[in-house]
C-alpha cells in the first residue's frame, strides 16, 4: 500500500513545527521560572540580612508599665539597700516637692533624670522600670512606660540620620522613661568624629525642649561613666543624681537563685544547697569586671533544671517530689 507522499510530508512537517514550538514553549518556561525563582532567592537574601542586621543594631525594647505597687515591688528586690533607700529619699523629695507647688510655695528647679552605676546584672534595668512607674504614681510621668536601649538605638549609621533616628525613639519615650544602658558607648574612647555626639546633641536638645514629660536615665560601668560625663558640658548639668549598684555578695547570689526556683516550683537537696553556696563563693572570690552578678544566678539555675531534666528524661512515671528535687548532680555542672 502506497502512502500519499505529498500528505505525509505535510502532516510530518506540521507536527515537526508542532513539537519545536511545544519544545520552544517549554524551555521560555523555564527560563522564565529560573529568573524569577533567583530573583525572588536574591530578595530573600537581600531581606534577611536586612532583617538581622537590624535586630542586632536597633536594640530597642519597651516595656510598659504593670500593674501593681512599684514601693513593694523596689522593697522585695534582694539585696540593693543603699539603691532602695537612694529610690525612696528621691520619691519622698519629689511628692514633698509636689505638695508644696500644689499650695503655691516656691519650689527648686527639679531633675527627675538619674545616673545608675555599676556592673553587669546588679538590677539597674530592673530599678529603671521601678522609677518609672514611682514617677507615674508621683504625677512626673503620665504613662510610666520605660524605653530601653543603647548606642546602636541612637546612632544611625550616615551622615545626618542619627538626629532623625534618635528624636525617633525619644517621641516613643515621651511621659515615660528612656533607659540608655552603656550610654558611655556614645563617646568612644579612640574615634574623634563619631555620630556618637550627634546623639548626644539631639538628646539635651529633646530634655529641655520636652523637660516635663521625659525622664532619661543612663546607665554603665563608673569609670566609662564619668569620662561620658565628662566629654560633654550639658551632660553634667542635666545629669545631678547618681545611684551606685553594687556587686552581689555571695549569700545574695544564692538568694537569687533559690528565688528562682521557688517561683518555678523546684526545690534543693541540702547536699546542693551546700555546693550553691560554695559555687557562689568561689564565684565572687574570682570574678572580674564582665562578671554577670544575677545574671550568673539565673543562667545557673537554668543550666541546673536542664540536667535535671536529662537525668529525669528516662524515668517512667516520676514523681513530683522527682520532678521539683534539684539534686548536687544537677547544680554542679562546670565547676571546679
Amino acid at each position: 500500500m502506497q502512502i500519499d507522499k505529498t500528505f505525509g510530508g505535510k502532516f510530518l512537517q506540521g507536527c515537526g513545527c508542532l513539537s519545536i514550538g511545544f519544545v520552544v514553549s517549554i524551555i521560555i518556561i523555564c527560563i522564565i521560572g529560573a529568573y524569577y525563582e533567583d530573583e525572588e532567592s536574591s530578595d530573600d537574601q537581600q531581606q534577611k540580612p536586612t532583617t538581622e542586621q537590624a535586630e542586632k543594631k536597633d536594640s530597642v525594647v519597651v516595656n510598659e508599665p504593670l500593674l501593681g505597687d512599684p514601693y513593694k515591688e523596689l522593697d522585695e528586690l534582694i539585696g540593693l539597700e543603699d539603691v532602695k533607700q537612694e529610690v525612696r529619699t528621691l520619691a519622698n523629695f519629689v511628692k514633698v516637692q509636689k505638695q508644696r507647688e500644689a499650695q503655691g510655695l516656691k519650689i527648686p528647679k527639679m531633675s527627675y533624670h538619674l545616673v545608675f552605676t555599676g556592673s553587669p546584672g546588679t538590677g539597674k534595668t530592673t530599678v529603671a522600670r521601678i522609677v518609672a512607674r514611682i514617677y507615674k504614681d508621683l504625677g512626673v510621668l503620665k504613662k510610666g512606660h520605660t524605653v530601653e536601649t543603647d548606642r546602636s538605638g541612637l546612632v544611625a549609621a550616615y551622615v545626618g540620620q542619627t538626629a532623625i533616628k534618635t528624636n525617633a525613639l525619644v517621641d516613643s519615650a515621651l511621659n515615660g522613661v528612656l533607659f540608655i544602658d552603656e550610654a558611655y558607648a556614645l563617646v568612644p574612647e579612640q574615634k574623634a568624629n563619631d555620630y556618637g555626639q550627634e546623639a548626644i546633641s539631639t538628646l539635651l536638645k529633646r530634655m529641655e525642649d520636652d523637660r516635663d514629660k521625659l525622664v532619661v536615665i543612663i546607665a554603665g560601668y563608673p569609670d566609662e561613666m564619668k569620662r561620658f560625663l565628662d566629654s560633654n558640658p550639658g551632660l553634667r548639668s542635666r545629669f545631678n543624681r547618681y545611684i551606685d549598684f553594687p556587686d552581689y555578695t555571695t549569700g545574695e547570689l544564692y538568694d537569687i537563685f533559690c528565688m528562682y526556683a521557688r517561683k518555678n516550683q523546684y526545690k534543693l537537696s541540702p547536699e546542693a544547697s551546700d555546693h550553691l553556696k560554695k559555687l557562689f563563693t568561689y564565684a565572687v572570690a574570682h570574678k572580674d569586671r564582665n562578671f554577670g552578678n544575677a545574671r550568673f544566678a539565673r543562667n545557673i539555675f537554668e543550666k541546673s533544671i536542664q540536667r535535671q531534666a536529662n537525668r529525669l528524661a528516662t524515668v517512667k512515671n516520676a514523681t513530683t517530689e522527682q520532678l521539683t528535687l534539684l539534686t548536687i548532680d544537677d547544680v554542679k555542672w562546670g565547676t571546679k
